[in-house]
């Protein structure tokens, strides 16, 4: 129960870090965002490494850990936050979900190719759906326009399903490599190695704003906005902090489903805090909710999930089919 509630608080607190992103990025640029919630999780994964144990885990590593929790953190937290925050801010928080559930696609065929896991027919089913969530999404481009045009937003879509996909190819590739850096190290370990990843993707956009020019190339912050992103940053920081506590004190199988529920938080503060700027109707919300019945499917452990719907004996469903 301890472990679930923790999970439940890590999906809460990535809904409204969604929200507070999509309030900032309103006025605010999406350098700007990456400026501030990168470095700002140091400090606090620094913290959380020291009361974790996270220095002592970390120090007896060899090198190879090291380079796939750096390359974790520059693909999940800069190209895959950088994808997140523009998709956002083209698109709007909810017309830009369903396109970035495919990364729990991605993470599945990369688990598939490099770690040997295997794929039954309730993870078709699953993919069946996170596909279908972007396509809905696609067939009501005008309805949906018209709906943003009449707040004063004009989704983009071009560039908000680029960025989507980049979003999506950064969020599912990065598990990758934290599995292949972590391995079985624990908690400790968990919690070091994302200091390390948020350590280099701090580096990585520290360079990025030198190059182009320095802390002025990121224009003049309005105090609202700054405010914002860094209720983000806090919100993030505790989220990943929540998640990876609950790994260590609950199954995998209970705590990742779960965790997919964010989506329907950010539902929830996106309609409190940017209804002024977000498209909702009904066929949003389906759309939304069909794409986390469909992560769902493809994340949970797919036993415990038959169990839960009362399908325990059909095992033909979970039977590996690749």
């Amino acid at each position: 129960m301890f472990g679930a509630l923790l999970a439940l608080a890590s999906a809460a607190f990535f809904g409204l870090n969604n929200a507070a992103v999509r309030r900032g990025v309103v006025k605010g640029s999406v350098l700007q965002a990456m400026a501030i919630t990168v470095p700002f999780g140091v400090p606090m994964f620094l913290v959380f490494a020291a009361v974790m144990g996270g220095f002592e885990a970390v120090a007896g590593w060899g090198v190879a850990p090291w380079v796939w929790m750096t390359l974790a953190g520059i693909v999940h937290f800069v190209i895959g936050r950088y994808g997140n925050y523009k998709a956002t801010q083209l698109l709007g928080a909810t017309l830009s979900t369903p396109i970035q559930q495919v990364s729990i696609l991605v993470s599945l065929v990369l688990a598939f190719a490099f770690l040997g896991e295997t794929i039954n027919l309730v993870n078709v089913i699953g993919i069946l759906l996170v596909i279908v969530g972007p396509m809905i999404v696609l067939r009501r481009r005008k309805a949906t326009t018209a709906a943003g045009k009449a707040k004063g937003f004009d989704p983009q879509y071009s560039a908000g399903l680029f960025w989507g996909a980049v979003c999506a190819l950064g969020y599912g590739t990065s598990p990758l490599f934290i599995a292949l850096g972590i391995g079985e190290g624990g908690i400790a370990a968990s919690v070091g190695g994302l200091l390390v990843s948020y350590t280099a993707a701090t580096v990585v956009v520290l360079i990025i704003v030198g190059v182009l020019g320095g802390p002025s190339s990121l224009g003049p912050f309005q105090r609202e906005t700054a405010g914002w992103f860094l209720v983000s940053a806090f919100c993030v920081a505790l989220s990943q902090f929540f998640r990876y506590v609950a790994l260590a004190v609950a199954p995998v199988a209970v705590v990742v489903p779960i965790q997919r529920l964010s989506v329907v938080f950010r539902l929830i503060f996106n309609a409190i805090i940017n209804h002024e700027h977000e498209v909702f109707d009904r066929w949003v919300v389906a759309t939304i909710l069909i794409s986390v019945l469909g992560a769902v499917a493809l994340a949970a452990d797919t036993t415990m999930l038959l169990g839960w719907l009362g399908l325990a004996d059909a095992v033909w469903l979970s039977a590996p089919l690749f």
